[in-house]
């Protein structure tokens, strides 16, 4: 049991990096790095962020593994569209950034928190992930995870569902918590980069989306059995950063990824008690000709 449990959280930090989804990584660290120009609170956003874009997807992948899968051979062709849309969704997003203006809150409130801050919002990203790598991550989901659960092992399946999960929010936890705390500590010394740090998020954003509807037009032109998808240069180019990837999640395995988040959330706890104003020295002969005063 132990081995396959390290075989799903493997499978699930190999699946952030995934062929076809793992450009949506750079625009999930664009949108928690666009949110918000303060310094408070940076690991408080980037693990709720991680938490809920993993809740997000390994919930789509596990409603497509239990109980879409009837349904796979009619949704694996219509898979890319939904890429492609999503891409264009993302355009749109870093263009709105670089022109300067915040994404929108969702909810009723006029007070809602921005969608890089709500967990809500992180979950239906993490989902929108999903449906982008369902083509090229749910065959190592559904032999590891799910088969276990339509075996009548519920627990075994659900003990590996879980090892997929953590190693999934491994990857985005490290990753999100590097970002926020690279990104306050520059815009602690250089206040010009907080004017400048929504409009580099949304050129990564647009570059992203740009990649990720490409790449289901990629899929597209595959299916419809167009020779010269073969040879695409930005997917060739693009499949080698991904392996060079997931090679080195592979070679680092999940110890040595556990160690790395320790490591940064010691480093966030150690900042945060530097940067904490010392208590205020209380002056005693202030505060008894005070009461004097107050006797009077």
């Amino acid at each position: 049991m132990t081995g396959a449990l390290l075989l799903a959280l493997t499978a699930g930090m190999l699946g952030a990096v995934n062929p076809c989804g793992f450009a949506l990584l750079p625009a999930y660290l664009s949108l928690l790095v666009a949110g918000g120009s303060d310094t408070r609170g940076a690991v408080g956003r980037a693990l709720t962020a991680a938490a809920g874009l993993t809740v997000g997807y390994v919930l789509v992948f596990g409603a497509f593994g239990l109980a879409l899968a009837p349904l796979a051979g009619w949704l694996r062709p219509r898979l890319p569209w939904l890429t492609v849309a999503l891409g264009v969704l993302l355009v749109l997003a870093g263009c709105w950034l670089l022109a300067g203006r915040r994404l929108p809150a969702p909810g009723w409130s006029a007070r809602a928190p921005r969608l890089t801050r709500s967990w809500p919002s992180m979950a239906l990203f993490g989902a929108a992930y999903a449906l982008a790598s369902l083509g090229c991550a749910i065959a190592p989901f559904l032999a590891i995870v799910v088969t276990s659960l339509q075996a009548d092992s519920t627990g075994r399946g659900l003990a590996l569902f879980g090892a997929y999960a953590l190693g999934m929010g491994l990857v985005v936890a490290v990753a999100a918590l590097g970002v926020a705390l690279v990104r306050d500590g520059l815009l602690a010394r250089l206040r010009v980069a907080g004017a400048l740090v929504p409009r580099l998020s949304g050129l990564v954003l647009l570059l992203t989306g740009g990649y990720v509807a490409w790449y289901g037009w990629y899929e597209l032109r595959l299916a419809a059995g167009r020779r010269d998808a073969l040879h695409d240069p930005v997917i060739r180019t693009a499949a080698r950063v991904q392996r060079a990837l997931a090679g080195t999640l592979d070679d680092i395995g999940p110890a040595l990824l556990l160690a790395v988040l320790a490591t940064l959330l010691l480093t966030a706890l150690l900042l945060k008690r530097a940067h904490r104003p010392p208590p205020a020295l209380v002056d005693h002969e202030v505060i008894a000709a005070t009461r004097r005063g107050e006797g009077r």
